[in-house]
C-alpha cells in the first residue's frame, strides 16, 4: 500500500489479486482511512460502493487470472474518490438493464443512486480500464447498512 499526503489531498493506492476474498479486505482498508480522514460518516455508503466496483472487476474482467486490481482512494472536501482499476482491454458496453426476474446485475445502478450520478468509466495508463465514483456528504443517496439489511 502507498499512501500520499501533499497537503491538499490524500490518496492511498494498494494492488489486490483478482479474488472474491480480497473485496473485504478492500473495503475494511477504505473504512480505516475515511475514518483517519475524519470522513467516518461516509463509511457504510463508500463500502457499498468499493464493494460493487471491486466484485465486478473480480467477476467481469477479461483479463489473465493473475492480473491484479487496484484499488485507489482520494481523499476529497467532503468526500473521497473511490477507483478500481482492472486489466480488461475489452471494449466498454453499455450497463444492461436487468430483468426483473434477474438476482443479480444491479450493482452499478446502486453506485448511481448512492453516489448521484457521480461516477464512470475511463481510461487508465496501461492496460484495461477504471471505474471510479465518488462518495461525499452532499449526496442525497446515502445508503446504510442497516437499512439495507431491514
Amino acid at each position: 500500500m502507498r499512501t500520499e499526503n501533499d497537503g491538499q489531498a490524500s490518496v492511498s493506492l494498494r494492488r489486490w489479486t483478482r479474488a472474491a476474498r480480497c473485496v473485504g479486505p478492500a473495503r475494511h482498508e477504505l473504512r480505516r482511512l475515511l475514518d483517519e480522514w475524519e470522513l467516518a460518516s461516509l463509511a457504510d455508503s463508500a463500502e457499498i460502493v468499493v464493494s460493487e466496483l471491486f466484485t465486478n472487476a473480480v467477476r467481469h474482467v477479461k483479463a489473465p487470472r493473475d492480473r491484479l486490481v487496484e484499488a485507489r482512494y482520494e481523499r476529497l472536501a467532503g468526500g473521497v474518490r473511490i477507483e478500481v482499476h482492472d486489466a480488461d482491454a475489452s471494449s466498454w458496453k453499455a450497463v444492461p438493464e436487468p430483468s426483473p426476474e434477474e438476482e443479480s446485475g444491479r450493482g452499478l445502478a446502486l453506485v448511481d443512486s448512492i453516489t448521484g450520478g457521480c461516477w464512470g468509466m475511463s481510461e487508465r495508463a496501461g492496460v484495461g480500464k477504471l471505474v471510479w465514483a465518488v462518495v461525499d456528504d452532499g449526496v442525497d443517496g446515502y445508503v446504510s447498512l442497516r437499512d439495507m439489511q431491514d
